[in-house]
């Protein structure tokens, strides 16, 4: 017997509208930022909004490798609440790392940025989003991170 061949699906996109970074400063593992979650939309097999509350907690190590952890949530266009916990890294060339940290904009195919999101719900229609394992692809822009999910199959 084999193993099941490893692939992936895309779903959705997340867009998640983000506020200005907290920083609570360095933490002896590296710089903590906070980065509040606004709002946004969620579009594919899924479609919804990105609802205003959550945040990106974020550690910068000294190399710049920076470690991820989002909460927040959303609603489904047909009322369902989802909640998202995304883990993830980002890394890339030190000196684009510090144009993101300014705002300015970096083409996000020079960044690493890579997530594996994990989904609740209690709602029937979308327990297949807690029955699955999803990675992601995700690009930095001044005002939102774009999201793209794929469910491992």
């Amino acid at each position: 017997m084999t193993t099941p061949k490893l692939e992936t699906k895309y779903v959705f996109t997340i867009t998640a509208r983000i506020g200005d970074v907290i920083t609570a400063g360095e933490t002896g593992t590296g710089v903590r930022r906070i980065i509040p979650i606004v709002g946004g939309e969620v579009q594919g097999a899924i479609n919804g909004k990105v609802l205003p509350f959550g945040a990106d907690f974020q550690t910068i190590r000294p190399s710049e490798l920076i470690d991820l952890e989002a909460k927040y949530a959303f609603e489904t266009d047909d009322g369902a609440t989802v909640y998202v916990e995304n883990k993830g890294i980002r890394f890339g060339p030190v000196d684009l790392l510090q144009k993101l940290k300014r705002g300015e904009p970096v083409d996000p195919a020079l960044i690493y940025f890579r997530t594996v999101p994990r989904f609740e719900t209690g709602h029937e229609k979308y327990r297949w989003l807690m029955q699955h394992i999803f990675v992601a692809s995700a690009a930095r822009h001044a005002d939102r991170v774009v999201i793209d999910v794929h469910q491992v199959m």
